[in-house]
């Protein structure tokens, strides 16, 4: 009775646990991804117990202020959430009639994009950067300076989630020290998924911070600015995972499905009908070679409403 999208526990005889996931099966056998890395696995070693339901994460409103790895695990020595709820990190499609229409705006306070291309609560608005570019200084900026304007609600509560992938270890803790010089890392849930980490943790990343944001905006009626950076790493691990399963490649060697799963996160957006809260997100992406034609910004640009371009 395995199911695709399942998660899988590893119980190794040296008593380390890895966990993984289904991710293809045909007749009687299934292909499991291992996030761990498979170092020292066997089929004689090795004890696989299937847990009967897609990959969840625990929640509450204790995240903010924490860090944790790509896959929701908490990495700063705080100890576990003890969470409110579990849910799917795929979450569930927006029912299109509930979306609320977007009408106010977050300010970032950086001008330029205030007055030109303006961030507007509930949708999404990347960020296409050239290798080199400050598109971390710029998306910290943001994530410092991002309120929710002068206006009747400029007191409800707001909190960004930042989910980095593939990023170097630099990188990381240049976020990390900027929010904490601001003084708004309490209300910063932070993932990581650095490039010595999982390629196959990478690609659960954003869901996770994804599934994060919605149940803050969603379930505790908060304003949730989602930063994702760098979108390009996602889709290069796709690519790579799509390779080893033999997949048939697509434009310049992405599988054809670069699209469908770029939609998936980015539409994870918006606004629902009975909520006061809200999901707005800026992916950041590196250009390939300063590409804008690149399958990567070319299909991000199709989604999203409109882009900074660096």
């Amino acid at each position: 009775n395995a199911s695709y999208e399942e998660i899988v526990e590893f119980h190794m005889d040296d008593g380390t646990q890895k966990i993984g996931r289904i991710v293809e099966i045909y007749e009687d056998k299934a292909v499991i991804q291992v996030f761990e890395g498979t170092e020292s696995m066997s089929l004689t070693n090795t004890h696989t117990r299937l847990t009967g339901h897609p990959m969840e994460i625990g929640l509450s409103p204790e995240i903010l202020g924490r860090t944790f790895n790509g896959i929701g695990q908490p990495i700063d020595g705080l100890g576990d959430i003890a969470p409110e709820v579990k849910l799917n990190i795929n979450g569930l499609p927006l029912n299109p009639v509930m979306r609320e229409y977007p009408r106010n705006y977050i300010r970032t306070g950086i001008s330029a994009i205030d007055g030109l291309t303006t961030l507007i609560r509930g949708q999404k608005l990347p960020i296409f950067s050239g290798n080199g570019l400050p598109h971390d200084e710029l998306a910290a900026q943001m994530g410092e300076q991002a309120s929710l304007g002068d206006g009747e609600n400029e007191d409800e509560p707001f909190a960004v989630v930042f989910a980095a992938m593939g990023v170097k270890y630099d990188v990381a803790e240049y976020f990390k020290r900027r929010f904490a010089e601001c003084g708004v890392s309490d209300h910063v849930a932070m993932f990581l998924n650095l490039s010595n980490d999982p390629v196959a943790e990478r690609l659960i990343t954003p869901k996770v911070a994804l599934t994060a944001a919605e149940y803050l905006a969603f379930e505790k009626n908060m304003h949730i600015l989602v930063i994702l950076t760098d979108m390009t790493s996602f889709a290069e691990a796709m690519r790579e995972v799509s390779a080893q399963k033999g997949e048939i490649p697509s434009r310049k060697g992405y599988p054809g499905y670069l699209y469908s799963e770029f939609a998936a996160l980015y539409e994870r957006a918006g606004i629902v009908n009975g909520a006061s809260g809200s999901v707005t997100q800026i992916p950041i992406l590196t250009m390939p070679n300063d590409d804008i034609t690149h399958p990567i910004p070319d299909l991000t640009g199709y989604i999203t409403e409109g882009q900074i371009v660096l």
